[in-house]
């Protein structure tokens, strides 16, 4: 039996035990309302979130790249999921929690790509003089760019919670880079801020 065929036959005990249970989603719409999380991970054959995170069926929209990053082509990504949204007609996490986690890890390939700054100004669509914000070669400091870079997007619902994490390839475990929160503070109405002020001042 090659490898192929190997994953074929783990396909129909995966099928047989997703049935039995009654956890199989034919509805996209239905289906919706239990997503929890958006996890932008690296696509790395080491750092697999349903494995690392423990991720159930349905629980996570997971999206690979190399390196985890944040670049155009996953931002256009995220546009495309919004508007899938839209067309379903459902809101993801059905409007209660909801994350966005970037998960980087050591030892990543793409630190090795730290030479080709031309091939890594074209995945990331900038001047090779800006290559240094990207920290290529630090994932933690990488995390913090990527997280900053998700809570400037307009488009993001303002109480999503972004997180960052890293995971070690040699424990096995992950660490909070950048810890959950809000991706844009509640707004405080100007009435509201006016009469806060007043009664400190007062």
């Amino acid at each position: 039996m090659n490898s192929l065929e190997s994953m074929l036959e783990r396909n129909k005990d995966f099928a047989a035990q997703q049935s039995a249970e009654g956890t199989l989603m034919p509805s996209l719409p239905r289906a919706l309302p239990n997503v929890k999380a958006i996890i932008i991970g690296c696509a790395d054959m080491r750092v697999d979130p349903a494995h690392v995170l423990g991720i159930k069926p349905g629980e996570a929209v997971v999206i690979r790249n190399i390196g985890g990053r944040i670049t155009p082509g996953l931002l256009e990504q995220l546009s495309l999921l919004g508007r899938i949204g839209e067309v379903a007609r459902e809101i993801p996490g059905g409007g209660g929690e909801f994350h966005i986690i970037v998960l980087q890890h050591t030892d990543c390939g793409i630190t090795r790509l730290a030479g080709d700054s031309a091939m890594l100004a074209h995945y990331f669509q900038i001047q090779e003089g800006e290559l240094k914000q990207k920290a290529v070669t630090d994932p933690r400091e990488a995390i913090a760019g990527d997280v900053k870079s998700l809570r400037a997007i307009p488009a993001l619902p303002g109480e999503w919670l972004i997180s960052g994490l890293i995971y070690d390839v040699a424990t096995g475990l992950v660490e909070i880079v950048a810890p959950p929160a809000a991706i844009r503070a509640a707004s405080i109405p100007i009435d509201q801020g006016r009469s806060s002020g007043a009664s400190r001042v007062a």
